[in-house]
């Protein structure tokens, strides 16, 4: 066995009574010998006499006796544990104690030995034992049964307690008022009822030595018996962990911090919750403040004001601030809030001047205050930084608690401060970037659909990208001559800024298409080949589509704030009487046959090369879907074409709903047949619903068919306007994620009454273009149109002269009366006028530039049946 550390006999003593005592010479020989030591060693005293110390003992432990030796020699004696070996060689723990026994000059030891062998250690004298409690770091204390204390060590002291004869006979609650005396009672009680320890019962209070600073300590109970088993009181310690307790608290307000701070990307939201975090934890009263421009989104800039962002305190209502949350938070120069947002420091002050007026400057209303009547006492200001720039700051106060800031406050504070200024940095830079995304939705999203009389029209729209607001889906109403208008529904596969760069892309694509005044299945033919064409020349095919239909998103649907829609497209610029190329214009044919190729003019300005940083805007439309629909409020026919796209659903005048039976084309660039088109008849008062494939289905498992049968059923439901029926129709259709952006276009028909359309069949005879002049002015003065009776003569006689002079077979002039005045003149043509800029000497090629100078919009379209040259003229101005 081992040897075992020694002790010094000065510190440790052990009663004697049971010891073995045995004789050593100045040498370490054993002179005398007792029975209680052959009791021990079985050794006879014949045996033993004469043996040396080293003998008796294990080889290891006789290596120690000359140190042992000189020890004595040096000390007086020593004390410690060694193991003997008995008479057989079996060992024996012993507990020796070595004193001096000289007599006559002669040098001597007293060698007692005890052994360990059942006993869990040293027998403890009543002097060792009070050496422990009295030098204990730990506090200790005795209670009786009527818990009055009857015994504390000094320690206690150091706990705030009053010196240990002051607190003989009181209880706890007299000795520290300031801590939670009935509990700590009721522990004790329960100790003395049971037997059974308590062992670290925290509390936390505040002691009598220190009652502005709360202390934190563990206390363990044990109950003390007497002779007999009865209970004579209660033993317990005590340990101070007030730093443990503090070091606990800030790691918890970091943890909170973490999981409360920044759950949203609203800036002033993260600045509020900075506030609720820190209130009551570490500060009474806190105020964040933020540059304007961190409001915004914008880069910070320190020569703007500081605007109050959040606040918080205990006292309900925060009557402490003196600005409210989202007004101007002025400093006065030199003030710490300002210095530190300069200097990116942090600032500390333990005790406030309470006269000194608050830093605030310029304050609604006129209040001033002092930070005595505020009741503000400490404070700690700390600037809100982030990524290298200073974003605002946080100051704390403290104002019910006593205790003023310290260095550690200063540390936790920065610590909280700087993770809630990346949360408040992520805000500013989501809130700048999705201020872009949105700027460029709303211009690519009509700000308002465009008056018309064809239809009564409201639109909805949601995308499925919470964070950006942004997505593929679009809607779009086009007024075309003759009184009717397109109305357009289409997606883009995926979310986010680059689906909404290729929507824009494919809703001026279909706008330009649209002012040609083609037949819906040549405007998606048209639109196919310039999405294919855009994709080859950024590298990418066909084969890269990513089929029809939006792609799956994340986050929950955004409000349908876009379905009022933005700006108007009258198409002046583009369908108003831009030169036409002179010549034969093609029959309407199908998509993909020459017939239907575009100007090249039109057909650059479309596919033209985009940013390389920008790699996948005409890629992103690859795969897209569509539906164009054109109506004529003149007769009510209706012509639709769809490319990878939902056919609409119509719900008729009683109420039921139907689905078109509509060919389905092809996805937009990924080829295929021709896209095929159909014609219907709407009665008045019908309503045209068309509308994205997030309305159809969602979620696994769910077939269209499924959709369908849904989406019929909400369009059946009724209500007060056509508006509150769109938004309630995605409403109960929208899932609470969608994974797919939803749009949902409702137009209601009208027709033109018989007393807005007048036509006359004119004989191809130059003498009746006179006719056709009186029966146009005839017509206006039945409307009360007189005042426009000379621009509409002037252009009757121009179109009716032009179909005369350069077409065949018969000719028909039609005037329809809405919010404008068209005029329209039919021919069997085939021929395109050409606008001309005639000279001075040229005796005619003057019509068309007439016309185009006096009428609002004017151009060409093309019908199985020829041509129709329209001119349209604004009603709101006379003469224009």
């Amino acid at each position: 066995m081992g040897a075992h550390k020694g002790h010094d006999t000065a510190r440790h003593r052990f009663d004697v009574a049971d010891a073995a005592p045995l004789l050593l010479d100045a040498h370490g020989i054993v002179t005398g010998w007792t029975r209680d030591a052959e009791r021990l060693l079985d050794y006879g005293a014949s045996e033993a006499v004469g043996m040396t110390a080293a003998a008796l003992l294990t080889a290891e432990d006789a290596g120690r006796v000359p140190e042992l030796a000189q020890r004595c020699r040096a000390d007086g004696g020593w004390a410690g544990l060694l193991t003997a070996v008995r008479k057989g060689g079996r060992p024996a723990r012993l507990m020796v104690r070595v004193t001096s026994a000289d007599t006559d000059g002669t040098a001597r030891w007293l060698v007692l030995l005890s052994e360990l062998a059942e006993a869990p250690g040293w027998d403890m004298s009543r002097p060792v034992l009070e050496q422990m409690v009295t030098r204990s770091p730990i506090g200790i204390a005795i209670v009786d049964t009527d818990l009055r204390c009857v015994w504390s060590n000094p320690a206690l002291e150091q706990f705030g307690s009053a010196p240990a004869p002051e607190r003989l006979g009181l209880r706890f609650g007299e000795i520290q008022p300031g801590l939670d005396a009935e509990a700590i009672e009721a522990q004790m009680r329960r100790v003395l009822e049971t037997g059974e320890p308590i062992v670290e019962y925290e509390h936390v209070g505040r002691v009598r030595a220190a009652p502005h600073r709360e202390t934190a300590h563990t206390m363990s109970f044990t109950r003390i018996d007497d002779d007999q088993g009865k209970p004579m009181g209660v033993y317990y310690t005590v340990v101070d962990i007030t730093e443990r307790h503090r070091a606990r608290q800030r790691l918890a307000l970091l943890d909170r911090a973490g999981e409360h701070i920044g759950r949203g990307l609203d800036i002033r939201q993260t600045a509020q919750e900075l506030a609720d975090v820190a209130v009551p934890a570490l500060a009474d009263y806190i105020t964040v403040d933020l540059l304007e421009p961190v409001l915004r989104g914008a880069e910070p800039t320190m020569q703007v004001p500081l605007v109050r962002a959040g606040q918080q305190s205990v006292n309900e209502g925060v009557p402490e601030a003196v600005v409210a949350v989202g007004e101007v938070a002025a400093y006065l120069p030199g003030t710490p809030p300002l210095r530190c947002l300069v200097e990116g420091t942090s600032w500390r002050e333990e005790r406030l001047d309470p006269l000194a007026a608050e830093w605030a400057t310029d304050i609604p209303g006129g209040r001033t205050a002092t930070f005595l009547e505020l009741g503000l006492h400490s404070v700690m200001v700390v600037p809100i930084r982030a990524r290298g720039a200073t974003l605002g700051v946080t100051t704390f106060f403290r104002r019910r608690r006593q205790e003023p800031f310290d260095e550690d406050d200063l540390n936790l504070a920065e610590d909280l401060v700087s993770r809630a200024a990346v949360c408040v940095d992520n805000a500013r830079r989501y809130t700048r970037e999705r201020q872009a995304a949105l700027v460029l939705q709303r211009s690519l999203l009509p700000h308002r659909l465009p008056e018309q009389d064809a239809v009564e029209v409201t639109a909805c729209y949601r995308p499925a990208d919470e964070l950006t607001g942004l997505g593929g889906d679009w809607y779009d109403l086009i007024p075309l001559s003759g009184a009717r208008v397109a109305l357009v529904v289409g997606e883009v596969p995926g979310h986010g800024i680059a689906a909404a760069a290729a929507m824009g892309r494919l809703r001026t694509a279909v706008r330009t298409l649209a002012a040609l005044d083609l037949p819906p299945e040549e405007v998606l033919g048209h639109l196919d080949d310039l999405v294919a064409r855009a994709a080859r020349e950024e590298g990418a095919g066909p084969e890269a589509a990513g089929g029809s239909g939006g792609g799956e998103g994340c986050g929950a649907a955004g409000g349908s704030g876009l379905a009022g829609g933005s700006g108007t497209a009258e198409g002046s610029g583009l369908a108003g009487g831009s030169e036409a190329v002179p010549g034969d214009t093609p029959a309407p044919g199908r998509s993909g046959s020459p017939a239907a190729t575009p100007a090249p003019g039109n057909s650059r300005a479309l596919a033209a090369p985009v940013d390389p940083s920008d790699e996948s805007d005409s890629a992103q439309a690859v795969g897209s879907g569509c539906v164009y629909v054109v109506y004529d409020p003149v007769d009510g026919q209706c012509a639709m074409a769809a490319a990878g796209h939902p056919a609409p659903a119509v719900i008729l005048p009683d109420g039921t709903v139907a689905f078109v039976d509509l060919p389905q084309g092809p996805s937009l660039g990924v080829g295929g047949p021709p896209f095929e088109s159909v014609e219907l008849a709407l009665a008045p008062g019908s309503t045209l619903a068309l509308h994205t494939d997030g309305l159809l289905a969602h979620g696994e498992g769910r077939s269209l068919e499924a959709g369908r049968e849904r989406l019929r059923e909400a369009l059946e439901r009724s209500a007060d306007t056509l508006d509150l029926r769109c938004r309630a129709v995605v409403d109960s259709l929208a899932p609470d994620q969608p994974h797919d952006d939803l749009a949902l276009l409702l137009a209601r028909t009208r027709l033109l009454g018989p007393e807005q359309v007048a036509d006359w069949d004119v004989p191809v005879d130059p003498a009746q273009v006179a006719e056709a002049r009186k029966a146009a002015s005839r017509q206006l003065t039945e409307w009360g149109l007189e005042d426009f009776a000379f621009t509409t003569e002037l252009v009757v006689s121009e179109l009716v002269t032009n179909a005369i002079r350069h077409a065949v077979g018969p000719i028909r002039l039609r005037l329809i009366r809405a919010r404008t005045l068209m005029c329209e003149v039919l021919d069997c043509g085939s021929t395109a006028p050409h606008l001309r800029h005639p000279r001075t000497t040229d005796e005619g090629g003057r019509g068309l530039l007439l016309v185009s100078q006096f009428a609002q919009r004017w151009g060409t379209r093309f019908v199985p049946e020829g041509k129709v040259i329209w001119a349209e003229q604004s009603l709101r101005e006379p003469g224009a």
